[in-house]
């Protein structure tokens, strides 16, 4: 279920570092290099296509946009909130908060 502004601003209080964008919760990551970048991308993408949702993601050198949003209910919902914290996760083993 689509969540409303009110519970995304809420829950983007617990979320540093992602904002709210167009239907979508975006972040930009910066690595110390393409390796890791690319390394954070493919983690990302297999524990996306393990919980069956996936980002959209954005390889620019060493960052990275990452943008979760659940097309078929037109927003954000739980699902993108789990999204984000699985790629803060992810993230943190590259040394990136």
């Amino acid at each position: 279920m689509k969540l409303n502004d009110n519970e995304i601003n809420a829950r983007l209080s617990e979320l540093p570092g992602w904002s709210y964008e167009k239907n979508a919760l975006v972040r930009k990551f910066t690595f110390a290099g393409f390796p890791d970048a690319v390394a954070f991308v493919t983690r990302l993408a297999f524990d996306a296509e393990a919980a069956d949702h996936h980002p959209d993601l954005l390889v620019s050198y060493k960052r990275v946009t990452v943008t979760w949003s659940t097309h078929s209910e037109g927003g954000v919902t739980e699902k993108d909130i789990a999204g984000v914290k699985q790629a803060n996760a992810v993230a943190s083993h590259f040394g990136v908060a």
